[in-house]
C-alpha cells in the first residue's frame, strides 16, 4: 500500500511540474480575455462573444486539470481537503457575482511552488501577487460598478485608485462600490490586504533581526578570519609532510 501511495504521489508531482508553465500561460490568457471587454466597452459584439467563449473554455480546462489531479491522488478526501482553495475558485465562479474569482487561477498555479522558495524569491512572488490582485480587483469592481446609478467608479484609473486604497487599508472614501458584486470584491481585497501587510511586515522584521544578529554576534568576523588562517596553516603542513615523504623515498646520494 505504501509503494502504491508513493507511486501515486510521484505521478501527481510529475503532472504538476509538467503542467505548471502551460497553466501559467493559460492563466495570463485568461486574464487577457477577461480584461479586454471591460477595458473596451465599445468592442465589436463578435469579439466580445469570442472572449466570453474563451473565458468559459479556459475555465473548463482548469476544471479538467483539477479532476486529473484528483484522479492521480490515491487519497481523494485528503486531496480535496488540502486543495480546498483550488476547488473553491473553480466552483464559486459559477455564481456571476463571483466570476472574477476565476482569475485567481494564475496565483494558484504559482502558489504550488511558492512554499519551497527562498525568502528573496518569495518576496518577488508576494510583490507580483499583490500587483496582480490589485489589477484584477480593479477590473472586477469596474465591471460591477460601471453604469450603475450613483456609481463613483466609472473608469479603470478610478478602479485602480480604489483598489490601491482598499488593499492598503487607507480607505479615503472618495470612491466606493455600491453593487453587491463590487462589495464582494471589496471584501476579498480587504482580507487579502490584511494578509499581505502581515506577511510583509513579518518578513521585514525577520530580515532586520537577522541583520542585527549577524552584526552583533561576538567574534563573527574574527572567527571566519581565524578559520581561514588555520586552513592555510594546515595546507602548509600538508605540503611539508609530502616533501618529507618524497625525500625519504629518494636513494642515498652517498657513494
Amino acid at each position: 500500500m505504501s509503494s502504491e501511495r508513493h507511486s501515486s504521489e510521484h505521478r501527481l508531482r510529475r503532472w504538476e511540474r509538467a503542467t505548471a508553465y502551460p497553466l501559467t500561460m493559460l492563466s495570463v490568457l485568461f486574464i487577457a480575455v477577461y480584461a479586454w471587454p471591460i477595458l473596451d466597452p465599445a468592442m465589436h459584439p463578435v469579439a466580445r462573444r469570442a472572449c466570453e467563449f474563451a473565458d468559459v473554455g479556459l475555465w473548463a480546462i482548469f476544471c479538467v486539470e483539477y479532476l486529473i489531479r484528483l484522479r492521480l491522488a490515491i487519497d481523494k478526501s485528503w486531496f480535496i481537503r488540502s486543495h480546498w482553495f483550488d476547488l473553491a475558485i473553480l466552483v464559486l465562479p459559477v455564481l456571476r457575482p463571483l466570476r472574477a474569482l476565476r482569475l485567481l487561477n494564475a496565483l494558484r498555479v504559482i502558489n504550488r511552488h511558492a512554499a519551497h522558495w527562498t525568502r528573496g524569491r518569495l518576496a518577488v512572488y508576494v510583490i507580483a501577487g499583490t500587483v496582480l490582485i490589485v489589477l484584477v480587483a480593479g477590473l472586477a469592481v469596474l465591471e460591477a460598478e460601471r453604469g450603475h446609478p450613483g456609481s463613483t467608479i466609472e473608469s479603470y484609473p478610478e478602479a485602480l485608485w480604489w483598489a490601491v486604497c482598499t488593499i492598503t487599508t487607507v480607505g479615503y472614501g472618495d470612491l466606493y462600490p455600491q453593487t453587491v458584486e463590487g462589495r464582494l470584491v471589496a471584501l476579498a481585497l480587504m482580507v487579502g490586504g490584511l494578509g499581505l501587510i502581515g506577511f510583509t511586515t513579518g518578513s521585514l522584521a525577520s530580515w532586520i533581526v537577522d541583520r542585527v544578529s549577524d552584526n552583533e554576534r561576538p567574534g563573527g568576523a574574527a572567527t571566519r578570519a581565524d578559520i581561514a588562517l588555520l586552513l592555510r596553516e594546515i595546507r602548509k603542513l600538508q605540503a611539508e609532510v609530502a616533501e618529507l615523504k618524497s625525500r625519504s623515498k629518494d636513494p642515498d646520494p652517498r657513494p
